[in-house]
């Protein structure tokens, strides 16, 4: 036997939402850095990743400085625009901000959303609202006491 002590085995939410803050890092956006993963709901099969910055080919820089209206496109809308799995397959998605309303709608169109987990609080909450009324259930992800890093 070892005396060696494993720590403890991570969620798949957990590994799910690291990703989505480690996609958060290739940002451009001077504001804010998101970052969104798609997965299968049995956590098999990553589905589609995304990041806020420009348009593929255009400067990697905001267009303007207004907040909400800085021309990059949104995590959550690259990650749909990057999924291509059929609208009837379930889906989570992992974001490190709450979506705005926008991305929300997004979300709903791509279909098979069963649950929206998000890390950080954005300036609108409005989305809850949209994304419950559909039967999207919404988690803030907060790591369990037993993930904590030391």
């Amino acid at each position: 036997m070892s005396d060696i002590i494993k720590p403890p085995r991570p969620s798949f939410e957990r590994i799910y939402m690291e990703l989505a803050h480690a996609l958060a890092a290739r940002s451009t956006c001077k504001r804010l850095n998101v970052g969104t993963v798609i997965t299968s709901t049995d956590y098999r099969k990553v589905l589609a990743v995304g990041y806020n910055g420009n348009a593929t080919g255009l400067p990697n820089a905001c267009d303007r400085d207004e907040a909400g209206n800085c021309g990059c496109l949104h995590s959550e809308e690259n990650a749909v625009i990057n999924c291509d799995s059929p609208r009837a397959m379930e889906k989570h998605v992992f974001v490190t901000h709450l979506p705005c309303v926008s991305c929300a709608k997004r979300l709903i169109n791509l279909g098979g959303v069963k649950k929206v987990f998000y890390q950080s609080n954005y300036r609108s909450s409005d989305s809850l609202d949209v994304l419950a009324s559909v039967g999207i259930e919404i988690v803030q992800y907060r790591p369990a006491a037993s993930e904590e890093r030391a």
